[in-house]
């Protein structure tokens, strides 16, 4: 699914929410193990890692923002 519905859930809500904080509990853990890793080709996967999880924690931030509704529509 590329776009929010018109209208979302409490629960499915509540689920977004669990999915922004697994996303940025990972994140952090990646950038951490991007930190202590010597080998590049490792340091590399890890901050590009860090970098997508981000970017898919902002889009379910977003998405919480809105409160549950689809502002653009």
């Amino acid at each position: 699914m590329q776009t929010v519905p018109a209208m979302i859930s409490t629960k499915d809500l509540s689920y977004i929410e669990d999915m922004a904080n697994w996303t940025y509990t990972l994140s952090k853990k990646a950038n951490h193990f991007a930190n202590e890793v010597t080998d590049a080709d490792l340091k590399d996967g890890f901050q590009s890692l860090a970098a997508k999880l981000k970017t898919h924690y902002e889009m379910l931030l977003g998405v919480l923002q809105m409160g549950g509704t689809n502002e653009s529509e």
